[in-house]
């Protein structure tokens, strides 16, 4: 039987999915995105989740990037764009509205990157180590870096990462404001933990529409997201009136 290439673990109310490639710096290839994407569907899914931890396994890598003896032997580009659209994984991760806490360290490169991006809060190992070096391999991000990285660092801050392809440390990647905690490597999991358990403390509908307000809100004029942001939190006391009634308090 072959071994898993996404491991899935609840603890509670908590989801683990787990990159399990280790061998290969957890490359991600067709298998992973397979597992990954009915992963994260379970997860969607499942009532009982409230918060989802990214992670990989081994001690060198979150993930090392494509593997492209796979996805470069893409037998053209029609069919790699018909199987891109059959397993929308990162439509997947944009469609979550359970947050989601990315725990990195090693190689963070390439897809790596693009995959913590996705989530909703990046925390760091020290040792982790970022880069996006697919233009000098004559290939440009394909996971939503190009539009992801600039929304969270800024556009000449991304630029200069994509079109250079230097490696930034975790250091330098807190500096940014692309992690939002550096810590030593073995106390990594426990962070990511505490921190997702922190925010699921939270009403699930609150947090459901602080992540729809956010990202919605990016791609529209302000005075449309001014009004998204007003129409989601309409909703929210609307159901806070409700829920109150049915409990036979008053309402605020």
């Amino acid at each position: 039987m072959a071994t898993p290439t996404v491991l899935y673990n609840k603890e509670g109310p908590v989801a683990w999915v787990t990159l399990n490639r280790p061998h290969v710096l957890n490359a991600y290839n067709m298998a992973m995105r397979d597992e990954l994407y009915t992963t994260l569907e379970a997860v969607r899914d499942d009532p009982e989740v409230r918060g989802v931890i990214l992670a990989g396994a081994g001690e060198r890598a979150f993930c090392a990037g494509a593997d492209l003896t796979e996805f470069g032997a893409a037998p053209s580009q029609a069919i790699a764009r018909q199987v891109r659209w059959e397993r929308d994984v990162w439509g997947l991760f944009l469609g979550m509205d359970k947050p989601m806490v990315a725990a990195v360290h090693g190689y963070v490169l390439g897809s790596g990157v693009e995959m913590a991006l996705l989530c909703d809060l990046r925390i760091a190992a020290e040792d982790a180590l970022f880069g996006l070096p697919e233009t000098a391999l004559g290939l440009i991000p394909a996971a939503g870096g190009t539009q992801t990285l600039p929304r969270c660092i800024g556009v000449a801050e991304a630029l200069d990462l994509l079109l250079t392809g230097r490696r930034l440390s975790a250091a330098e990647a807190f500096g940014l404001g692309l992690v939002t905690q550096v810590m030593p490597r073995r106390q990594l999991h426990e962070q990511a933990r505490l921190t997702l358990e922190r925010i699921i403390r939270t009403d699930p509908a609150a947090l459901a529409s602080a992540k729809r307000a956010v990202h919605e809100g990016l791609d529209m004029p302000l005075g449309e997201a001014l009004a998204l942001e007003e129409r989601l939190a309409g909703g929210l006391l609307h159901q806070g009136k409700r829920g109150s009634r049915r409990a036979g308090r008053p309402a605020p």
